[in-house]
């Protein structure tokens, strides 16, 4: 098989003449040095660059980050930094964002099971809006405002029947959802008189997310065209249109672009009166591509009329996709990045599961040996914010890289951060 594609690659990365991945102008070999694997690393020019794409297309303000994707305090105060509104979505996600000096008033607060510690929370900090998921989190809201606490911005999360035909696991906007007031029974509809007539709330949008890791462009214009027909009657002054847009994991998948996702919104948000205020969530995207996961190889196996297996130093604790959603990566030796890969094994993880697989048929160069790097591209969003201490395996460390420097981020947990909270 080719070499990786470079476009599976953050955008600064470069190759040298012998073959030596670099991003942001640091040698990768050089950071799993210094910095050991596995390793989350960042390209922070990828990440500003997407951010100011999506800020390009719709203006500061109007594009909200999915906190949930990728979650530091570094990555909180660059999305701000780069105009954009936060989504969290649990107390803890709020808390981490505040913690990062970035203000409540420009967080949208989402979940289909907000606790009434969580809805305090958010409303005494004083975030720009909750996003309202079912008629019990507006009786909670109800008894919340009559023990004093104050009346929030809401929006009202609408489930729109539209199927995002993605995994069924982040697929959110089809009429069986565990998220929002469906649109087809008739409970968005008795959702919005409710919140209209309530005193506990302040109704100002409507918002719908139809899934994650969409591919297709004219699924959004679909699911925004549903929603601007039932946005027209209210006289509301906001709306959002989420569905994270989808990436390419592998050389033979493709996405939308971001100029393609923001003109099918624009298409069908176009007959809006001029003075709404259209929101997007452009998920994954913001994130995914900017990183990749650094691993040490440590085994490889030959079962003689099976298969190879290569075991690398780190595996579900780092990243659960795989095993979560049967999703697929590449994997390449960054110190001889543009090798063809001819060879073919099973990259697994060191955890005591079977199903501790990162790559089911991986494609590789020839003679992968103990002590050699492997690198999985496209690992930026739902690596660091899944990762568990499975088999009490540290978190690995994440590094932002930029102008030839790198910085971390998030240091890497040590085996007495793992007892740390035993008593």
């Amino acid at each position: 098989m080719s070499a990786v594609s470079r476009s599976l690659l953050p955008e600064t990365a470069t190759v040298s003449d012998g073959g030596v991945l670099s991003v942001g102008g640091v040698a990768v070999p050089r950071l799993a040095e210094e910095f050991g694997t596995p390793l989350y690393v960042y390209d922070e020019h990828h990440l500003r660059s997407r951010c100011r794409q999506a800020v390009a297309e719709f203006g500061p303000g109007r594009v909200v980050y999915a906190t949930k994707a990728f979650l530091c305090g570094a990555m909180a105060r660059l999305a701000h930094e780069e105009g954009l509104l936060l989504d969290v979505a649990t107390g803890g996600e709020l808390h981490a964002v505040l913690s990062a000096g970035v203000p409540a008033s420009v967080c949208t607060v989402h979940g289909n099971n907000k606790s009434d510690e969580e809805l305090r929370q958010a409303v005494t900090a004083g975030v720009l809006h909750i996003v309202v998921d079912s008629f019990d989190e507006l009786d909670r809201l109800d008894r919340l405002h009559a023990s004093g606490l104050p009346v929030p911005d809401v929006h009202l999360r609408i489930t729109p029947g539209v199927h995002a035909h993605t995994h069924e696991y982040v697929s959110t906007g089809q009429d069986d959802s565990k998220f929002g007031f469906n649109l087809a029974n008739g409970d968005a509809h008795a959702a919005i008189a409710r919140a209209r007539s309530a005193s506990s709330v302040n109704l100002v949008g409507l918002h719908c997310h139809i899934g994650s890791n969409v591919m297709s462009a004219a699924l959004f214009e679909k699911a925004s065209r549903v929603m601007v027909e039932l946005f027209a009657g209210t006289g509301l002054p906001e709306l959002t249109l989420g569905g994270g847009l989808g990436v390419a994991y592998t050389g033979d998948e493709s996405a939308p672009t971001m100029a393609e996702w923001a003109g099918a919104i624009r298409a069908a948000t176009a007959g809006l009166p001029s003075g709404v205020v259209v929101r997007v969530e452009p998920g994954r995207s913001i994130v995914a591509t900017a990183g990749m996961t650094v691993y040490t190889v440590g085994t490889v196996k030959t079962v003689p009329g099976v298969r190879d297996f290569v075991s690398v130093d780190g595996g579900m604790s780092d990243n659960l996709r795989p095993m979560l959603y049967g999703s697929r990566y590449e994997a390449f030796d960054p110190a001889r990045t543009d090798a063809t890969r001819p060879a073919r094994a099973r990259v697994v993880g060191k955890h005591c599961e079977s199903g501790d697989v990162l790559i089911d048929d991986a494609a590789l160069p020839a003679g992968v040996r103990p002590g050699d790097l492997l690198v999985t591209p496209v690992t930026g969003a739902y690596g660091h914010s899944m990762a568990s201490n499975y088999n009490r395996v540290p978190r690995p460390a994440v590094v932002f890289v930029a102008d030839g420097a790198a910085r971390l981020v998030v240091r890497r947990e040590t085996f007495e951060d793992l007892v740390r909270l035993d008593t």
